[in-house]
C-alpha cells in the first residue's frame, strides 16, 4: 500500500499452533526520510492470545515502534529476502521493465509469503492472500535457479515458481519445496564454486549429527548434473502452522550494519538470562562452536544462528547452514568471538581456556570435543561416500577445512 508520502505494509502472524495468521499491526516506511516504523493494531492488541513479536524490540503497546540502530525492527528483518531473494525479485522487475531500486517495505510486499518464520507482510488489513507462486519439479527449480544467476528472464511460470523461496535468507541459489507434510530448503550449486560447496555442506551437516548435535536434517540429490542439497525446514512443524524465529543477530540487539561486533559470549549472557533450559543451551552452543572449528566453517557469523520465540522465552533451534569454508593458509577466525576478551580464533585450546563463558569446566569441554573428533574419524568416510565426494574432493577437505592442524595447535 503506498500513498505520496509513505509505503504501508500489514503485517500478519501465525500465534504459537494456529493455522491461520492474524494481522498484527502496520510498517510504514516514510519516502522522504526512508525512517520504518511499526505500530501495532488495536484489534491485536485486544487479543488474549496476542504475543509481541520479538522483545524488547516491538513490546506489546499502543505506541509508534522506531528501530533502534536499525533501518528494519530486527524480527521483521528475519523476515525479509536477503542476497539471493533480492535477485529473483529483481530479475522478474526488469523482465516487466521495472529498474528502479526497492525500498525494504516493497521488498517486503513483492517477496514470496513463505517466508522463514511466522511472519508475513500484504498490502491489506482485512484480507489475507499468500503470494506462494507456482509449482515446478526439483529439476524446474534449478532450471531457474540457472537462469537468475546467468541473468537471464524466466517464463512465466518458472518466474511464479521460484517467487515461492524469494523470502529465504541467504546469497546462495536455492528455493522452496513441499513433500508432503514436510518443507524443503532446496541448496543449489553455483556457477562460481570453486569446491563442492553442496556436498561440503551436506557433509558437515550429517557429521553434526554424527557428533550429537541438534541439526535440521538433510539430504542430498542431484538434478540437471549438479547436486542439489535438500534441507528440512524446522519452522514449519506441519498442519499449516509456523515458528517464530528470530536470529542472534536480532537477539544481540544488532543490525546488519554492526554485525561485526557481534560475539558468541554476548550471545551466551543472553541465552543464561532468556533461554528455556539455559545450561543444556549454552553447552549445545558451544558444541556448535567446537564443531564449526573442525569441520572449517567460519561462515558462523549472527544470521546462521536463530532461535524460536513463543512469546517470552527463546529456545534454540536446530543447527544450519554448517559449511566448510575455502582456506589457503592455517590460521583462520570465527565469525563471533568466542570469548569475553574478544579471543576469535579458529582453536580448540582457546575455546577450552574459555569455556567458563558456556558455564563448562575443563573436564566438560574437552569431553565434548573429544566426541566430536572421534565422530568425525569413525563416521567421515561413510559421510563422503553419501555425500558423492570424488577421492580428490576427499583429499582438498581433509586437513585443510576439516581436521585442520591449525584447530588442533595446543589441544
Amino acid at each position: 500500500m503506498a500513498t505520496d508520502d509513505r509505503t504501508s505494509a500489514y503485517v500478519w502472524v501465525w500465534l504459537p499452533d494456529a493455522i491461520q495468521p492474524a494481522v498484527a499491526g502496520r510498517l510504514d516506511e516514510t519516502t522522504e526520510s526512508g525512517l520504518i516504523t511499526f505500530t501495532y493494531g488495536r484489534s491485536y492488541l485486544r487479543r488474549g492470545d496476542a504475543i509481541a513479536l520479538f522483545l524488547p524490540d516491538l513490546p506489546l503497546e499502543p505506541a509508534v515502534h522506531y528501530p533502534v540502530s536499525r533501518q528494519v525492527p530486527g524480527p521483521i528483518a528475519d523476515a525479509s529476502p536477503d542476497a539471493w531473494g533480492r535477485r529473483v525479485i529483481e530479475n522478474r522487475n526488469a523482465a516487466k521493465g521495472r529498474t528502479s531500486d526497492l525500498g525494504p517495505v516493497e521488498v517486503l510486499l513483492e517477496s514470496g509469503s513463505n517466508r522463514v518464520g511466522a511472519l508475513d507482510f500484504q498490502a491489506s488489513s482485512e484480507t489475507y492472500v499468500p503470494r506462494l507462486g507456482g509449482t515446478a519439479t526439483l529439476d524446474e527449480l534449478a532450471e531457474a535457479a540457472e537462469r537468475i544467476e546467468a541473468g537471464q528472464p524466466l517464463p512465466p511460470a518458472l518466474d511464479d515458481a521460484l517467487l515461492h523461496g524469494s523470502s529465504i535468507g541467504g546469497a546462495r541459489p536455492k528455493a522452496v519445496l513441499a513433500d508432503g507434510d514436510r518443507e524443503l530448503i532446496a541448496k543449489f550449486a553455483s556457477s562460481t564454486d570453486t569446491y563442492p560447496v553442496v556436498q561440503a555442506e551436506f557433509l558437515a551437516m550429517r557429521l553434526a549429527a554424527d557428533a550429537g548435535l541438534d541439526v535440521a536434517p538433510v539430504q542430498i540429490t542431484s538434478v540437471r548434473g549438479r547436486h542439489v542439497l535438500l534441507v528440512e525446514r524446522f519452522d514449519r512443524p506441519g498442519g499449516g502452522r509456523r515458528r517464530a524465529v528470530v536470529s542472534a543477530l536480532t537477539i544481540l540487539g544488532l543490525s546488519e550494519l554492526d554485525y561485526r561486533v557481534a560475539s558468541y559470549a554476548d550471545l551466551a549472557d543472553r541465552i543464561r538470562s532468556r533461554f528455556a533450559d539455559p545450561t543444556k543451551t549454552l553447552r549445545e552452543l558451544f558444541a556448535r562452536i567446537t564443531f564449526n572449528i573442525l569441520v572449517g566453517n567460519n561462515d558462523d557469523h549472527a544470521r546462521n544462528h536463530a532461535a524460536f520465540w513463543g512469546g517470552s522465552e527463546l529456545a534454540l533451534t536446530p543447527a544450519y547452514d554448517i559449511c566448510p569454508q575455502p582456506r589457503a593458509g592455517g590460521e583462520s577466525a570465527q565469525a563471533m568471538a568466542i570469548g569475553r576478551d574478544g579471543y576469535r580464533y579458529a582453536q580448540l585450546a582457546g575455546c577450552v581456556t574459555r569455556a567458563d563463558v558456556y558455564l563448562l569446566n575443563e573436564t566438560d569441554a574437552r569431553g565434548i570435543i573429544d566426541r566430536q573428533i572421534d565422530a568425525i574419524q569413525t563416521h567421515l568416510a561413510d559421510a563422503c561416500d553419501s555425500a558423492e565426494l570424488t577421492a580428490i574432493d576427499r583429499e582438498r577437505l581433509w586437513q585443510r577445512q576439516i581436521m585442520n592442524p591449525y584447530a588442533l595447535e595446543g589441544y
